[in-house]
């Protein structure tokens, strides 16, 4: 067994990870920087929401490491100032800037994408990552059950609202690339999938149950993005993935989580730079051109739920996602 002498919180020995290895040639201990390897990023322009922290601040470091320029959409501006000056210290050639973004209100996503807008900037990719989980149950500012409202329904929306920039980007240049960061529990939601009829009810609801049907929705939402824009001929793509399990503080909210991650975490648990891994490979390597409604794990093709893969149901949260956001009384 070699060493450890990485930062690493698990790192098989090279012989196990070489059989690891998927088809694009990574593995779950890839890290966000050996999946972009020699990929040169200048010229391209993406936003990453939920870069204050976590995986999302990786992204964006490892983004504007290979030349990318950076658009951190955070919701706590002190924080994302903080780690833009520090991700510019330790790369002084970083394009790299910060927004206030509250995907929780319809009326923070509709600010940011109207302020992205007249900026100019063009935009080639967006990195839908910001996410809350296995929160106590909880409305949003617009009435909408939280982890729904904040990792589905203000992603959805602000998709929509630069998806028309996006197009504009595509136009006879590099393909455009929106990328949902999912997660394995998506295959745990509610036995229905979706509970279109008790979005917003107390009676039944379950933490990590209302959290699989939020990541179960970016799958969704992603796969039938993807029909459209290919049916529309499209240059831009639509993919979903599961990041891994890491130790974040996406895991605040559960005690027993936090309880497990303390116990096995540095066993089984991959770290920051490998969390990322597969949210900058759909992103930027080249492998990923013209692949569209995929899901993906530690940067490979991966399978999802049935209940993922239900074209119909894909077509139903489409249609129920924009009949929701119209009739929140707070939309303005």
């Amino acid at each position: 067994m070699p060493t450890l002498r990485s930062r690493r919180r698990w790192q098989p020995s090279d012989d196990f990870d070489e059989k690891r290895k998927g088809a694009s040639g990574f593995s779950a201990s890839s890290t966000a920087e050996e999946v972009t390897q020699g990929i040169d990023g200048t010229g391209l322009t993406a936003v990453v929401t939920g870069a204050s922290s976590g995986i999302g601040t990786e992204t964006a470091r490892v983004l504007a490491l290979r030349g990318v320029h950076v658009v951190m959409a955070v919701k706590n501006m002190t924080t994302g100032r903080e780690v833009k000056e520090t991700i510019a210290k330790r790369n002084p050639n970083a394009k790299i800037d910060a927004m206030e973004l509250d995907l929780s209100s319809l009326a923070s996503v509709r600010k940011f994408a109207a302020d992205f807008i007249s900026s100019g900037l063009p935009l080639n990719i967006l990195i839908n990552n910001a996410g809350i989980m296995a929160t106590p149950f909880m409305l949003s500012k617009d009435g909408i059950e939280l982890q729904l409202a904040t990792n589905h329904v203000g992603h959805f929306l602000l998709t929509h609202l630069l998806l028309e920039t996006m197009k504009k980007t595509a136009q006879g240049r590099t393909e455009g690339r929106i990328v949902n960061v999912s997660s394995r529990r998506h295959k745990f939601s509610y036995p229905e999938g979706i509970r279109f009829d008790k979005i917003n009810d107390q009676s039944g609801y379950n933490s990590l149950s209302a959290y699989g049907q939020s990541k179960l929705a970016n799958v969704l939402h992603a796969n039938e993005l993807a029909r459209r824009l290919k049916e529309d001929e499209v240059a831009i793509t639509a993919n979903s993935l599961h990041p891994g399990a890491i130790a974040t503080n996406l895991f605040r909210h559960s005690n027993l989580i936090n309880g497990l991650v303390g116990l096995v975490g540095k066993y089984v648990i991959k770290n920051v730079e490998q969390g990322a891994a597969t949210t900058c490979y759909v992103a930027l390597h080249p492998q990923v051109t013209g692949k569209t409604g995929l899901y993906f794990a530690d940067s490979n093709v991966a399978e999802t739920s049935l209940q993922a893969n239900d074209n119909a149901l894909a077509r139903k949260l489409w249609d129920f996602t924009f009949t929701l956001i119209n009739n929140c009384p707070n939309n303005t």
